[in-house]
């Protein structure tokens, strides 16, 4: 007579559910800790019972004041680091690249290029205009590089990374060629290359809403297809992906929602890197939950590194793309260890 397991064979993915999504809920309260802590450290002190009374209505108006000036920096921080993170983890997807981080389209100095060129020949200024004039340079330097990079499987990965590399070459040495004849044009150019989250407002905000919504909207529908071109192109098509039109859609959710992080604040470097690390640490490899864990995890990093930022030199303050480049080089270092070790 044949036994009877006592434990069923769809017991292990519903035991590995159960603990991505117990993970999930932790990643999200640590998100929580972390917007908290953004609207309680700044320049003027605050403590917790401060916060708790501006939150509930009942503090006085400088308090009200000082804790609300926050909340654009703290909504900032939240949907820049989703962008950052899910566009590296897409990135790394289509690349199969674990080195592969929004740069490497080019699309920081594609922004870069097109806000130095709007400053010096069109007088444009402030963080909106900023904002305007830097997308379409990072959404073109995205699509230029996947048309001249792009390439039959096996070969493209490597064409994409030689193509971006070629085109940021390009592009910085434009910048440098026009910030050094042109020092009025470097005197703004060298806050916002830095990469910071203070000093915008809710209008940068809503005008990066849009294509992060579109951005995260593809990118949780290619999850299914980017696990299948995990396996190689043969597998993926037999499982029924079409390996070209994933690779298209992560490339242009990437780019859509990098390029307008990183208009919005700047080219904050590692936070593409580092994120799919550790999410893929915390979930293994089914890019499903990357991306969900990416969304979560992305802003908790992001937002964390602004507020060490800020009370590392009190009542002055880093940048947090300072932060995060000290933060995010010992996981590309960590990174290229591994990877030398799988080699």
């Amino acid at each position: 007579m044949a036994t009877v397991s006592p434990h069923p064979p769809s017991s292990a993915p519903v035991k590995g559910t159960a603990r991505r999504v117990y993970g999930l809920c932790a990643a999200l309260a640590a998100l929580a800790l972390a917007l908290f802590a953004s609207i309680m450290f700044g320049s003027r002190t605050t403590s917790f019972g401060d916060v708790v009374e501006v939150l509930r209505g009942t503090a006085d108006l400088q308090l009200t004041t000082v804790v609300e000036s926050r909340y654009p920096r703290t909504a900032l921080g939240v949907l820049a680091g989703l962008a950052l993170a899910v566009a590296g983890t897409l990135m790394q997807g289509i690349t199969r690249n674990h080195l592969a981080e929004p740069g490497l389209l080019g699309i920081n100095a594609g922004a870069s290029a097109t806000i130095v060129t709007a400053t010096a020949f069109w007088g444009a200024s402030g963080s909106t205009a900023a904002m305007w004039w830097a997308l379409p340079g990072a959404l073109a330097a995205g699509f230029l590089v996947q048309a001249i990079g792009g390439g039959r499987a096996g070969r493209s990965q490597v064409r994409l990374v030689l193509a971006g590399a070629v085109l940021s070459a390009v592009l910085m040495a434009y910048i440098q060629a026009v910030t050094l004849t042109k020092p009025q044009v470097f005197d703004s150019y060298r806050y916002w290359v830095v990469g910071a989250l203070g000093g915008r407002d809710f209008d940068v905000l809503k005008s990066m809403l849009p294509f992060v919504a579109i951005g995260l909207l593809l990118a949780l529908l290619l999850g299914r297809g980017l696990n299948a071109l995990a396996l190689g192109d043969s597998t993926a098509a037999a499982l029924g992906a079409n390996p070209a039109v994933v690779r298209a859609g992560g490339l242009a959710a990437a780019t859509l929602l990098s390029a307008a992080a990183t208009a919005a604040v700047g080219p904050i470097a590692f936070v593409g890197l580092a994120v799919p690390h550790i999410v893929r640490a915390l979930v293994g490899v089914d890019f499903r939950w990357q991306i969900a864990f990416s969304a979560v995890v992305g802003p908790t990093l992001l937002l964390a590194a602004d507020v060490l930022g800020r009370v590392v030199m009190r009542p002055q303050e880093l940048m947090v793309g300072v932060v995060t480049a000290f933060v995010g080089a010992p996981v590309l270092l960590i990174a290229v260890r591994r990877m030398r070790g799988n080699a």
